[in-house]
């Protein structure tokens, strides 16, 4: 797993960064990819990074604001020129299924791959097998939306030499073991599955915060993830900025990590106010109260280590 960020600005896009748009790749887990927000000229960033449309599985989006929607047909448009046939699911808050059916229609856009619209609430949105998905509603103004995704727990590793030496033959009682059941053998002697598998692998969980003022659902969503991505619109000098527009500012975003318990606090939706060397302020301030943050630039990726 790994974050690649498209876009890092904040409302419009400035020489150094675009408006917001994350990608999560989970090409060893699941064959595909994951995106969190589709800002303006997204798909032109894309042509500029190794990521392909093809793979993008699911779109979740946090809010409407046209600086995190305004890239979607394009997208859409350019993932079907593209090739792509594998369906495409897009999350978002109520109206984003207006928004995307009337900009395809007036357009006349046609696609060669199914389209799925969910409009959300909060809590689980999607699971299967390998994955869970939160969503908590954000203090933004508008409808405004974090996602917490949770990797389902690995089982242990089996150790089948392990099980040979103690006189079970590959069959049936090998799978029972890797289950951790106990077995008995033809002598009588008690097998248990525990001694002859690893320990769990505990999954990782990264949290996509939307844009937001500090609110209690933000706290309970980045508990403990291994990796935060939180909006840092502004630097403490301008945190009554930050209020009167329902954003936060680095420090804000560094004390929620570190109350959370977070692994990793990586700060973006930074204003073009801060320019060049002006956008250390903002980690710096970070820093000092939660000393692994780490500032997003365009083109900026970041692996997620499993937990050992």
């Amino acid at each position: 797993m790994e974050l690649y960020f498209l876009g890092t600005g904040a409302g419009l896009p400035s020489k150094q960064r675009n408006v917001s748009a994350v990608a999560l790749t989970m090409y060893n887990e699941r064959g595909t990819m994951w995106m969190f927000d589709c800002g303006e000229a997204t798909q032109h960033q894309m042509i500029h990074s190794p990521l392909r449309l093809a793979k993008l599985e699911k779109l979740f989006i946090t809010h409407l604001h046209g600086d995190h929607i305004f890239g979607i047909p394009g997208l859409l448009a350019s993932r079907s020129s593209q090739g792509a046939v594998s369906p495409l699911t897009i999350y978002g808050p109520p109206g984003i299924r207006s928004f995307v059916d009337t900009v395809l229609k007036i357009s006349q856009s046609y696609l060669q791959y199914p389209v799925q619209i969910v409009e959300i609430e909060q809590g689980i949105i999607f699971t299967d097998d390998k994955f869970t998905v939160y969503a908590g509603m954000l203090e933004h103004g508008i409808p405004s939306y974090g996602y917490r995704v949770v990797e389902h727990d690995l089982p242990g590793t089996f150790f089948p030499e392990k099980a040979k030496a103690a006189g079970v033959q590959a069959g049936p009682m090998f799978a029972q073991l890797k289950r951790r059941e106990r077995v008995t053998l033809e002598d009588g002697t008690v097998l248990d599955g525990n001694d002859f598998v690893g320990e769990d692998q505990a999954g990782r969980v990264v949290v996509v915060a939307g844009d937001t003022k500090p609110c209690a659902k933000m706290l309970e969503l980045a508990d403990c993830a291994d990796v935060l991505v939180h909006e840092a619109t502004f630097a403490e000098d301008e945190r009554k900025l930050a209020k009167k527009y329902n954003h936060s500012t680095a420090l804000e975003a560094a004390q929620l990590a570190r109350e959370a318990n977070v692994k990793k606090l990586l700060i973006t939706h930074i204003s073009a106010r801060y320019q060049g060397s002006a956008e250390h302020l903002l980690l710096a301030e970070a820093r000092s109260l939660f000393p692994e943050t780490h500032i997003a630039l365009d083109h900026y990726s970041v692996k997620i280590e499993r937990k050992s």
